[in-house]
C-alpha cells in the first residue's frame, strides 16, 4: 500500500474538521478529559507475540476518554478511549471508539449515551498474527458514566481485550484515577503509528490517515507531536511488522 493516498486521505479529513474548531482546539475529539490510570494485564492464553498483551504487569498510564464530535454533556457521539502506556524509548499509544457489535459492527464507529461501551480498534494490528484491540465495561467494576462533565469524578474500571478469528479473550483491567489538569490534557499528542511497539502494530490506511490527521491537527493547534518514526509509518501502511 503506497503512502500517498494515505497521506492525502489524512490531511483531508483533518482540514475538513479545522474549518468547523478554534485554532486551539482538537480536530478530532475535542471533548474530553485525561486521568492518570493503571493497566494492569494478565496475558493472553495463546501469545499473541505482542510484549504488552502477552506477559504479566501493572502499567502506569495516561489514559483520555473523549466524544468525537464534541458533543455536550450526556448526548450521543462517538466515543473514544486513548490508552498512553509508558515505554523505554516511546511510548505505546492505543486509540479506541465504540464501536458496533459483531465481526462487521466492531469496524463501524458507533454513536454512544455512555462511556460504559464497546470500544474497538476498528481497524486491525499486527503481532505476530492479525488481531483487533477492544475494551468495554468491567461487570465487577465502577461505570465510568455518561456525562462527560462528571468522568473523572471517581475511579473507574473498563476490561481489555483481544480479538482473534473472532474470539474473544479478556487480557486485562483498565483502571481510571485521578483527572489531569485541564493544561495537561490540551498539550497531550496521542499518535497510535508513531507511538507503538515494534511487536504491536496498528495496520491498514484508516490508521494511517486517522495518524496524519492527528498530527495536522496537532501541529495547527501548537501541541507537540511525537518524533518521526519512519519505518513504523512504512509498516503501517504496507500492513507489516517492523523487523
Amino acid at each position: 500500500m503506497r503512502l500517498a493516498p494515505l497521506a492525502g486521505a489524512g490531511i483531508a479529513v483533518a482540514v475538513g474538521l479545522r474549518v468547523a474548531r478554534s485554532r486551539r482546539q482538537r480536530a478530532l475529539h475535542p471533548v474530553g478529559r485525561s486521568m492518570n490510570g493503571e493497566l494492569h494485564v494478565w496475558g493472553c492464553l495463546e501469545p499473541t507475540g505482542s510484549d504488552l498483551l502477552d506477559h504479566p504487569a501493572r502499567h502506569a498510564v495516561i489514559v483520555r476518554v473523549s466524544k468525537g464530535a464534541g458533543t455536550r454533556r450526556a448526548r450521543a457521539d462517538v466515543r473514544g478511549l486513548a490508552i498512553r502506556v509508558p515505554g523505554p524509548d516511546r511510548p505505546t499509544d492505543l486509540l479506541l471508539s465504540t464501536v458496533g457489535h459483531g465481526r462487521l459492527g466492531r469496524r463501524l464507529p458507533m454513536p454512544r449515551r455512555t462511556f460504559d461501551a464497546v470500544y474497538g480498534s476498528i481497524a486491525p494490528y499486527r503481532a505476530s498474527r492479525r488481531l483487533y484491540l477492544a475494551a468495554g465495561p468491567d461487570p465487577e467494576g465502577t461505570p465510568v458514566g455518561t456525562d462527560i462533565d462528571q468522568v473523572g469524578r471517581h475511579p473507574a474500571e473498563l476490561l481489555l481485550h483481544v480479538i482473534r478469528s473472532g474470539n474473544v479473550e479478556t487480557v486485562g483491567r483498565l483502571h481510571l484515577g485521578d483527572l489531569l489538569p485541564a493544561d495537561t490534557d490540551a498539550a497531550l499528542a496521542f499518535d497510535p503509528i508513531r507511538n507503538a511497539s515494534p511487536d504491536l502494530r496498528p495496520t491498514g490506511l484508516l490508521h494511517g490517515a486517522r495518524a496524519l490527521a492527528y498530527r495536522a491537527g496537532q501541529r495547527w493547534r501548537g501541541a507537540t507531536p511525537a518524533p518521526d518514526n519512519p519505518s513504523a509509518t512504512a509498516a503501517t501502511a504496507a500492513g507489516q511488522r517492523v523487523a
